[in-house]
This record gives structure tokens, sequence and C-alpha cells, in this order.
């Protein structure tokens, strides 16, 4: 099962048909995704599930129905074992950014979390999930698939914000520190955390 965030409510790419209770089923190669991806962000549909007998078909589908944009991004920890966080709009988030010609993911998202954060030094340990999300720019819906990269660093330097990204922060946060920002941050950053708990703990 895919699991799409639109305006941070669950949009589930299933090939199981389960009873509704607290959702909406729909048939995805009939469904008018706009329209209903309109309905998400106006808050009057809180979680949908979308079906089609082949799982993996049911994303390539969805994605001929809906712009895409690849983005790149880094889960980064520093040597005393604390996290790279950016605040922005209002949330914490983690550093990512779209993709540039004839480049590699793995770059993208190193070069995203320098250009955000001002950290160097930056090595790729983990390719992490996928995560999928729609915004709107210039009045499109696009489907922002983002492929996230666990990182080390030992940068001790000083933290910069991107601010033309409208980032007004940056902060290494402890183990302790996570779980309170993830209750202000997005569901799909959430679900790294799930996947990367193990290390959390540590």
């Amino acid at each position: 099962m895919y699991k799409v965030f639109v305006n941070d409510k669950p949009l589930f790419l299933t090939s199981v048909v389960e009873k509704e209770t607290d959702f909406q089923l729909f048939l995805l190669e009939s469904i008018d995704v706009e329209q209903l991806i309109t309905k998400m962000f106006n808050n009057r549909i809180d979680k949908a599930f979308l079906y089609h007998p082949d799982e993996k078909q049911a994303l390539r589908l969805f994605k001929d129905k809906i712009p895409v944009a690849k983005a790149g991004g880094g889960l980064v920890y520093n040597k005393r074992g604390e996290v790279l966080f950016i605040f922005r709009n209002g949330k914490w988030d983690l550093p990512k950014g779209g993709t540039e010609k004839n480049e590699e993911i793995e770059q993208t998202a190193m070069r995203e979390v320098e250009e955000e954060t001002g950290v160097k030094g930056l090595k790729v340990v983990n390719k992490l999930q996928k995560t999928y999300h729609v915004f709107k720019r210039n009045g499109v819906y696009k489907l922002k698939v983002t492929h996230w990269f666990e990182m080390v660093t030992n940068y001790d330097g000083k933290l910069t914000g991107q601010a033309e990204e409208g980032i007004e922060k940056v902060a290494w946060l402890k183990p302790g520190e996570i779980a309170p920002a993830l209750k202000n941050s997005y569901e799909n950053i959430k679900l790294l955390f799930e996947e990367d708990s193990v290390k959390q703990s540590r």
C-alpha cells in the first residue's frame, strides 16, 4: 500500500477492498483525481482509499493522472546522535528539495541539505523510504516524490537557514527533543522516524 498525503490527510493506493468505516473508497481508474484532491484540500474528505488490483500499477496510474515533481532529502545525524531539523511555515521539517537537470537523486539530497542548512561534510549511509505528498503551485496540483537518505556528518560549524526558501531556523535536535518536534511536523516526516525508530533509541 502506498500512502500519499494531501494537505496532511492520507490518501491510500491499495489493492485490498476494505469495508468503509471512517474513509471513502474510490476506483483509481475512474476517479477524477483533481476533484478528489480539491475536496481533501478543502477539508471535505479526511481520508480516502484508491483501489486498483495491482498495487505497483496503482502508483503508475496515479502518476499518470497528476504531474510529478522529484525531490531528495536528508535525515542527518551528527557525531552526538542529534538530528538536523529546519523550521519553516510554522512547522519542523527536514531539508529537501527538487532535483536539477542531470543530477543523481543522492546528489540532490546532499546539495539540498547543504544549501538549506549550511551543513557540510555529508556522507550517505542508508537509503530510506520514499514519501509522497500533493502540493499546489501556480494553481496546479503536483505529486512530490521525495527520496530520503540517512546521512552522517562531523560538521560542527554554524547553521545557516536558506532565507529564500523561507527557513526561519536550523537546529540539531537531541533524541529526547525529536518526539515533541514531530507533534508539530508533517505526516510524511513522521513516517521516516517510524522507519528509523531503532536508531532513535540508541
